[in-house]
């Protein structure tokens, strides 16, 4: 079955998950920028089928996310270095870290993210650059963009928004 494509949404969340949303792409990912750039590395600590493998990191190059970089000549090895693009995913491997540590049974007594420097536990939270505030402290809300088509603007409409929000606590 083919998946629905996400590109015409208009959303960044929707066009991240063009290039993430494939399960296996972020365990990848989180083994690659942790330095298993190799492919014989990556599939010993996932567990998974090298077609599976093969597929998924030709996708990850094709999303500019990683790089492919021979690193021996006979035999023919390759090697998959993140790019700038695909370093950009740790904050989001640490966002799902987090929630995954807080919120599944599958909480933070077997993996610890640290600080490499001080060895102490880093207990991430997201902030507002500006503000300095906890983003989940904060009331915000996804707004239409100077582009926005009218999809997105009526979706997007906080007048809308505050009816629906209204909905849903009248009914709890």
């Amino acid at each position: 079955m083919r998946r629905k494509s996400f590109q015409g949404m208009g959303c960044p969340i929707a066009g991240a998950l063009e290039h993430v949303g494939e399960w296996w792409t972020l365990l990848i990912m989180r083994d690659v920028l942790d330095g298993y750039t190799r492919f014989d590395e990556l599939e010993r600590n996932l567990g998974i089928a090298p077609t599976m493998l093969t597929s998924r990191l030709r996708t990850l190059v094709e999303a500019g996310l990683v790089e492919r970089a021979r690193y021996s000549a006979s035999p023919p090895r390759y090697e998959y270095r993140p790019t700038a693009s695909g370093r950009d995913l740790a904050s989001v491997i640490v966002a799902l870290y987090t929630w995954g540590a807080k919120h599944t049974a599958v909480r933070n007594s077997q993996v610890t993210l640290v600080d490499q420097d001080s060895g102490r536990e880093i207990d991430p939270v997201f902030v507002d650059r500006h503000s300095g505030r906890r983003l989940s402290e904060m009331n915000s809300a996804f707004l239409a963009g100077p582009e926005a088509d009218t999809f997105i603007q009526t979706r997007l409409d906080p007048e809308l928004r505050a009816s629906r929000r209204r909905r849903r606590r009248d009914t709890h």
